[in-house]
């Protein structure tokens, strides 16, 4: 790795992590292209990182975080599901963060989603406008479906805030409390991950350079400020015009990566 791809890369998670396009997706497709995703510190790294983007969630909504202790036990339930499975599936989900062809069908499949959503829960929209807080209120089985819905992020490719914001909706929610809802249960999940893959590296017996300390830190700043603009942007994008072109995005990266692969040079590690 260098101080630039360190850089693309983090520019690449704040833009991503709160769009429903997948940041881990975006990252694998863009170290394959540098050649270093293959690199032990380049995924740790890429998860690292995330602890910026949470830090903008925290400084945006810093409100929510005071509001009551109910939040904080609502947000533990709908985490616990990707605690779980996480652990369970942890080597699983490591050869599966190793194929940028996954990524690519996730994204189409995703994409394909996300251009009918919108139809399918219109109704939320309806309601949400005529009374702005009768979806405010979230019970702790619907944090809980939440939770599982997120775990579908688990394959690289499937986004984790639109996994989490569609399975919001299917609870009733409106567009921008499931997608609000989605960024503060990435808090403790991207916490969560970035501590155990931490540990995991330590264990395994891998020492930090002063230079890779240096990465770690460029790139969580300009994670965090990225992070910062894309929220809300975004929700102010979906809360007006919804998923459709998000949908569109996904499928032609997906298809133009598939091309790539295929029809010209392999997409690896």
């Amino acid at each position: 790795m260098s101080y630039l791809y360190a850089i693309i890369l983090a520019i690449i998670e704040g833009i991503t992590e709160y769009l429903p396009v997948s940041s881990t997706g975006h990252m694998i497709i863009a170290s394959s292209f540098m050649k270093i995703a293959g690199d032990d510190f380049t995924k740790l790294f890429t998860i690292v990182i995330q602890l910026g983007a949470i830090l903008a969630v925290v400084v945006l909504y810093w409100k929510h975080f005071f509001q009551s202790i109910d939040f904080y036990f609502k947000l533990f339930v709908a985490f616990i599901p990707a605690v779980i499975l996480g652990l369970l599936l942890n080597d699983f989900i490591d050869t599966l963060l190793e194929s940028p062809v996954t990524v690519a069908i996730s994204l189409i499949i995703g994409g394909v989603i996300l251009l009918k959503v919108d139809d399918w829960f219109k109704s939320n929209e309806e309601v949400d406008a005529s009374n702005p807080e009768a979806h405010t209120i979230i019970s702790y089985t619907t944090a809980l479906k939440i939770g599982f819905f997120q775990c579908l992020a688990m394959i690289p490719g499937t986004s984790r805030s639109g996994a989490s914001i569609v399975g919001g909706m299917t609870q009733n929610l409106s567009r921008k409390v499931a997608a609000e809802f989605s960024f503060f249960l990435a808090v403790p999940t991207m916490f969560g991950a970035t501590a155990y893959k931490m540990y995991k590296y330590y264990k395994a017996g891998f020492e930090l350079s002063s230079t890779q300390i240096n990465y770690l830190i460029i790139g969580n700043i300009i994670a965090f400020i990225v992070a910062l603009i894309a929220i809300k942007s975004f929700i102010d994008y979906l809360s007006k015009k919804g998923f459709k072109i998000f949908g569109y995005y996904r499928i032609i990266l997906g298809i133009i990566l598939l091309i790539i692969h295929f029809a010209f040079f392999k997409l690896s590690v």
